[in-house]
């Protein structure tokens, strides 16, 4: 299923005005580093942690460069969630200059 994807500089304003953002890498990597407001969901625990994702309108899934994530927002859109990958993970964000949050 093809999953849409979005930049971190498109990302940015859509966290500021509320959007969901999961993040699948795993609970050290999160702990190091993390997009504020983003709620860890490892990979390995996706399946069942699918309504996680749901609410109303797009949900966000970031990893540390996109691969991972993808592989997230796949599996859960075909499970009629609304999906979208960030393109170049939590390692774009922190390139681009925004802030993060550390555990």
């Amino acid at each position: 299923m093809a999953v849409p994807e979005i930049s971190v500089d498109e990302l940015a304003p859509l966290l500021e005005a509320g959007a969901r953002l999961i993040d699948v890498r795993e609970p050290d990597e999160y702990a190091g580093a993390h997009v504020p407001g983003a709620v860890l969901v490892p990979l390995g625990t996706v399946a069942d942690n699918v309504d996680v994702f749901r609410g109303d309108g797009p949900t966000y899934v970031i990893c540390a460069r996109g691969g991972r994530s993808l592989q997230a927002a796949e599996f859960v859109a075909a499970e009629g969630v609304e999906a979208v990958n960030v393109a170049g993970g939590t390692l774009a964000w922190i390139d681009a200059g925004y802030a993060t949050h550390t555990a």
